[in-house]
This record gives structure tokens, sequence and C-alpha cells, in this order.
């Protein structure tokens, strides 16, 4: 199959970059900013429908940036490289800490298939009535009506009416509003990304707009994103026929859906799994991404 201009649909150099008049939109009126946030969501979903893109991979990815927002927000001092060391560097028994934990919540709520289980397991202080309650109550206390940036402003404001400084757990049902108004299948990580601290204080009117810029800048950077890891995916699927280490067709299905991975996490011996790390690396197919001489973690 083709797209228009007779590029391949499954080469990933062919994932279309969002419109130039969205990138650089300078919208002021509300019309305008619901206009650019549904153009920017189209486009993001028209991405995500390609098969070549690494799809767990860019859901873990906007999961590790929605946590880091998160953790600024509530004033600590972790960022991504801390976040990755407390969730893939965690022994059984050993505790990830608050940012940690919180990094922990929100790939829960995206590793899987969007539905009341699985925000309940993400976040299980919150009864799953209630979790169905803000999802799918009525058009003032919940997301049954209205656009999709809209239901997800409206259970931003209800699970932050009903619960103080929930702030994580709404970010999260916004994006589940998000995603099941739009078709998804499982969460994607957008609305904390592009939501300013104080935006979370705003109500009615003022917050839903701030929600329609959030979707713009957020769906923007999934995209360029999902570009960026389709290509290095392909590279990765390209080499894997050379590598020889039993184990290591699991190591790469590995790679392709998660975030960071340790050496010790793969289904291979420790000196094995890392010579393969070592091995890609020097293929360019993954990264290192600490800049440590111990305690690495490796991704795509």
């Amino acid at each position: 199959m083709t797209l228009a201009g007779g590029s391949h649909r499954d080469d990933p150099e062919t994932l279309a970059r969002m419109p130039a008049w969205v990138t650089s939109g300078h919208a002021e009126t509300p019309e305008d900013v619901a206009f650019l946030s549904g153009a920017s969501l189209g486009h993001l979903h028209l991405v995500l429908s390609r098969a070549e893109l690494p799809h767990a991979l860019l859901r873990d990815r906007l999961s590790l940036t929605a946590a880091e927002v998160c953790v600024a927000h509530a004033g600590r001092p972790e960022r991504a490289g801390e976040l990755r060391d407390a969730v893939h560097l965690l022994r059984p028994g050993d505790l990830p800490g608050p940012a940690g934990e919180t990094a922990l919540i929100w790939r829960r709520a995206a590793e899987r298939p969007v539905s009341v289980k699985t925000l309940h397991r993400a976040l299980p202080e919150i009864e799953p009535e209630r979790i169905a309650g803000w999802l799918d109550g009525p058009n003032r206390r919940g997301a049954g009506q209205g656009g999709p940036v809209s239901r997800a402003a409206s259970v931003l404001e209800s699970v932050l009416a009903d619960i103080a400084h929930a702030e994580v757990a709404a970010l999260i049902l916004a994006d589940a509003a998000l995603a099941r108004a739009l078709g998804w299948d499982h969460v994607v990580p957008l609305m904390a990304a592009g939501l300013k601290r104080g935006d979370l204080r705003r109500r009615g009117p003022d917050l839903r707009l701030a929600c329609h810029r959030a979707a713009t800048t957020s769906a923007i950077e999934a995209v360029r994103l999902a570009a960026e890891l389709a290509r290095r995916a392909a590279r990765l699927n390209a080499v894997a026929p050379k590598l020889r280490a039993k184990g290591a067709g699991a190591a790469v299905a590995m790679f392709l859906c998660r975030d960071a991975v340790a050496p010790t996490a793969l289904p291979l011996p420790d000196r094995a799994a890392r010579r393969l790390c070592d091995r890609l690396v020097d293929l360019g197919a993954i990264r290192e991404l600490t800049g440590r001489d111990t305690f690495r973690l490796y991704g795509v």
C-alpha cells in the first residue's frame, strides 16, 4: 500500500511530519485554539495507526516525560535519568521512592489496554467505581459527552475537585478520557507534558482552553518522537539478524517496548547480556543512556 506521493506505508521515513501551519500556529481565539488541537490530534491519530511504529516504546517514553513533569510540579529535583534509575535498577523488595513511584504509576497506566481495571492497577488507592464514574458520568461530572479534549478537561476538573492534590491521578484519567474519545486502545500520555502547574488550578472554559493548548503542544512532540523512534526501531530490526546470541530475539523485543533496559533484565547470562548491549551500541542500534561505567541502562 502506498500513500500520496508514492511512498510506502511500511517505511518509517514516511511517517508524516506535523504540518507547518500547525507547528507555527499562533492561535488567539478559543475557536482557533480548539481547531489547532483537533488538527494536531487528528494527525497524531494517523501516525499512531502505522504498524511500523514501536507503539509500546512510544507510550513508555511519553510516560517518562509525564512522570518527569509531575515530579517537577511536586517540587522534587529528580529528572529523567533519576526516574529511569528508580524504575529500572529497582531490586526485589526495594521501594522506588516518591518520584520512582510516580514513574511506575504512569508506566502501569499506559502499558496495558485502557480500561477501568488497568487504571485501578495504576491507581490502586482509587476505587474502580469511582474511576468509572469520572470517565462515564454525565457531562457535568465526567466525560460522557463533548469533544475529546473537552472530555479530558472535564475529567481533570472533576478529579481535582473531588480529591485534593491528586494531580497525577487527574492527569492520567484525563489522558484515559482522551484516549477513549479518540478510539485509542491505550492511554497515550499527553496532557501532563503540555499543562503548566498553574493550569491545574483553572476551571471551566479556562481549563478547557489550557487543555486544548496542551493537546496541540504534546501532539506535535509525540509525532516528532514517533518519527524518531520508528527510524531507530527500523535500525534495530535491520541488525537483529546479525545477532547470534541465544535469546537475542527476546532481547530485541524488550528494547522495542521499553524506554530503558538494564542488561540484568535481558533473558541472557550477565556477561552475554553486556556483550549484546555493547554489540548493539557498536552497530548503532541502541544507545547507552546513563554515561556511567557501571549500572548502565540502554535504550533505542
